[in-house]
């Protein structure tokens, strides 16, 4: 249900960002996810959908772009991708990490006209 609240400040961010370039319509934004952030696609797109009716973001197609959980072994400092979200290091198999991407979410662009 978090959602909802990412998709109102995702919203007014795009809104205010149209409005200063004096945009008039918002026609594709390109998203970007980490894979840690607990952000589900549908979810958004479906309150998207519906916050932003009447704007001038009405209608505008979302991209998603999905980072891996990229993390860090605190033993050996091999940095690898999580896979399966398995927070083993590949080379020493400790699971001592710090995460270094994949908690990511943020408007990586947006068309507008």
């Amino acid at each position: 249900m978090h959602e909802q609240s990412i998709v109102e400040a995702l919203l007014k961010l795009v809104l205010e960002s149209a409005e200063k370039s004096q945009a008039t319509k918002i026609y594709r934004i390109y998203l970007v996810i980490g894979d840690l952030s607990g952000v589900i696609d549908e979810a958004v797109d479906l309150y998207f959908n519906f916050l932003s009716k009447n704007t001038v973001a009405a209608g505008a197609t979302l991209f998603f772009k999905h980072n891996p959980a990229q993390l860090r072994c605190r033993k050996c400092n091999k940095i690898f991708i999580a896979e399966n979200l398995d927070f083993h290091c590949p080379d020493c198999k400790e699971q001592q990490v710090e995460i270094v991407s994949g908690r990511e979410l943020y408007v990586e662009s947006m068309e507008v006209q």
